[in-house]
């Protein structure tokens, strides 16, 4: 018997861009409540939550200062409340991003630990000497540039960071650490949510010696690593360590102790060691990689190479599918490449249905929004800031949610927001597409609720078939139905043989089956249920 989650259809919100209730520019819970019919009208079966922790905000969120609070910008606990109950009495689950991996430097752990050595909290963190020459330990670099180390004057000491200086590592080689992150996850759970989303789930446990990181030979770096200093070497002593599975052994033991909970993770790494972190019953239920969400283009061998590597040595995982959320470009971004953005989007859609996963879709996808254009002084994400203008951060794809299109900001908020709404995106506002039939929102909420309709879409196994590279097409079974689906990325009408009598279920552009062949039109789509 499957899971809730397998095969669910997970919306991520991005709560400081979705709504804005209380005239500050940001999103906040009650935002998010008044707008929760609008959400379960889409179909889905629960909302992922990016942080709503305190926090001074340097990363947006991810660098928490109270793992067991509400950000009174958000509302506080009280809205939280008020979303949980909310959700669930229609049909929703709530899931939490839990960022376990470091805090805020403001969060009471890292002011504690830094007043001394011998503190009860001195080891809660990765603080070490300088070398003699008072240079850093190793050759560790963080993910926002510069070292992974920063010294502090009052331990004399440096701090380890993988991302900002005022992100400091958590020292989860400390059991009294791990048992903390526990009892944080336990508190949430007590309230009610029913699940966790964990942010960097690789990246807990360092290698405790400070061995050096390996260099990235010079004839495969691309011009992203030469942007991007930290992606020069080989992060194989500061992620991605051994103990680092046993911590979530320890994460599943916790949710599992809650009855229909799920917990699954980021991993910035391939597909390969996804085996070690999830699925089975002594891991994380699922995971997703960035193999789908750095896609730059829509190819059939990204999808083959996606699910090649799965299968096999990670045989007992049910992944997780997803081509967007706060950290990548929109797909309609990454895909159009000069064509019509919206059936690009229409046919993401129905891909993200059709593929075989845990699905996970963010905020505005399903209206097909792209990225916004930001100029320096519009800057906010750190990434952005310290690597403009080649490569301009996250901001693009955390524009506000657009509501309705004769109002001022596109009714996200009454006031400026804190970024700027996409000057195309108003005319995508769900009042606009609501009201219309052929909008990328009707489709998206048919695309769903063809997944929901059919379990095959859901939970059954995936065969990819012979195509050209411009051409995805499979088959999902479960033993009892079969589904074909012909995705055509191309700007050329194709035709698969299927062999199979075929009744149409869901089309976009041209599509027809007839005496065994598919025919698809350009960024066309075929999805027919195989007949008896």
């Amino acid at each position: 018997m499957s899971e809730w989650w397998q095969g669910a259809v997970v919306y991520q919100i991005y709560p400081r861009s979705y709504m804005d209730t209380n005239g500050d520019g940001i999103g906040d819970l009650d935002g998010i409540r008044r707008k929760l019919d609008y959400v379960a009208s889409l179909g889905v079966d629960a909302i992922w939550l990016s942080p709503i922790y305190p926090s001074p905000n340097d990363d947006f969120g991810y660098d928490v200062a109270d793992y067991v609070d509400v950000d009174a910008a958000m509302g506080g606990m009280p809205a939280f409340d008020a979303l949980l109950e909310e959700a669930h009495s229609r049909g929703l689950k709530v899931i939490l991003d839990q960022v376990l991996s470091h805090t805020s430097d403001q969060h009471a752990w890292f002011q504690e630990s830094l007043t001394s050595k011998d503190n009860p909290k001195s080891d809660w963190y990765v603080w070490t000497e300088a070398r003699e020459d008072g240079t850093p330990p190793n050759n560790w670099l963080a993910a926002f540039g510069g070292a992974s180390w920063s010294w502090h004057p009052l331990r004399r000491q440096y701090y380890f960071h993988q991302f900002l200086r005022t992100q400091p590592k958590l020292n989860f080689h400390n059991p009294d650490v791990v048992e903390a992150v526990l009892d944080v996850l336990r508190f949430w759970l007590d309230k009610g949510v029913d699940g966790f989303r964990l942010d960097v789930a690789n990246s807990y446990v360092h290698d405790a010696s400070l061995a050096d990181n390996t260099a990235v030979p010079k004839e495969k770096r691309s011009d992203l690593s030469w942007s991007h200093p930290a992606r020069l070497q080989f992060h194989d002593h500061d992620w991605n360590q051994p103990e680092n599975v046993a911590i979530m052994t320890r994460i599943r033991d916790v949710v599992d102790s809650y009855e229909d909970r799920l917990v699954f993770g980021e991993f910035a790494a391939g597909e390969k060691i996804l085996g070690q972190y999830a699925g089975g019953d002594d891991r994380l239920h699922t995971a997703y990689t960035f193999t789908l969400l750095d896609a730059a283009n829509l190819e059939r061998s990204v999808f083959d190479r996606y699910y090649n590597r799965i299968a096999g040595p990670v045989e007992d995982l049910f992944p997780c599918v997803t081509f967007s959320n706060h950290d990548v470009a929109r797909p309609v971004t990454r895909w159009s490449k000069g064509r019509d953005k919206a059936q690009v989007a229409k046919l993401g859609m129905a891909l993200l249905m059709c593929l075989r996963g845990t699905a996970l879709m963010y905020q505005g996808e399903e209206l097909g929004l792209d990225d916004i254009d930001v100029t320096r002084e519009q800057i906010r994400d750190p990434f952005g800031t310290l690597y403009f203008p080649h490569f301009k951060g996250r901001d693009g794809c955390r524009s506000p949610m657009p509501w309705a299109p004769d109002v001022r900001y596109a009714g996200f908020s009454t006031v400026e927001p804190w970024l700027p709404v996409g000057p195309e995106h108003p005319a995508l506002s769900v009042s606009t597409q609501e009201a219309d039939t052929e909008s990328t929102l009707a489709f998206s909420k048919r695309a769903i609720a063809l997944r929901k309709a059919h379990r095959v879409l859901q939970t059954g196994d995936i065969t990819l078939l012979e195509s050209s590279n411009d051409v995805l097409a499979f088959t999902r079974s479960d033993g009892s139905q079969t589904m074909t689906c012909v995705f055509n990325f191309g700007d050329e009408e194709t035709n698969i043989d299927t062999n199979a009598v075929l009744v149409k279920e869901l089309t976009l552009g041209k599509a027809s089956h007839d005496a065994g062949q598919v025919t698809v039109g350009p960024l066309g789509v075929f999805v027919g249920m195989n007949a008896e």
